[in-house]
């Protein structure tokens, strides 16, 4: 198995070799949810798949496989991994984790998006 480690100084660094930085909101979240999970081997996976009415979708989720040329930036407490094939899509993404009264969930700003679906799930 080989895989790419970096370290952002902070979490709302540029985004690093992943392709993608998390905010401090969303560190925090991940962090907490991880901790409600009670396991010490899950890693945040953010991956881009074919799907969805735009082409693209997003995918984030808890997983405790290393795959083959996985690409891992260790926050403070757990790390991102994003699949090499995956990596291009997220070049400048942020992920964001927004808690208002009209939205709850994770949201990822990407430059590289050239437009969305109307519900939002999906990109191209």
């Amino acid at each position: 198995m080989t895989s790419t480690e970096t370290t952002p100084t902070e979490a709302t660094e540029a985004p690093v070799a992943t392709g993608a930085a998390l905010t401090a909101n969303a560190a925090e979240k991940v962090k907490n949810l991880l901790a409600q999970e009670e396991r010490d081997d899950l890693r945040l996976r953010v991956a881009v798949q074919p799907g969805g009415c735009s082409g693209m979708r997003y995918q984030l989720f808890f997983d405790e496989r290393s795959l083959d040329g996985d690409v891992v930036t260790a926050y403070d407490g757990f790390e991102l991994v994003v699949d090499r094939m995956s990596v291009p899509y997220l070049l400048g993404a942020s992920i964001d984790f927004v808690d208002r009264i009209d939205a709850q969930g994770f949201t990822i700003d990407n430059p590289n998006a050239q437009g969305s679906c109307a519900c939002g799930d999906s990109f191209h």
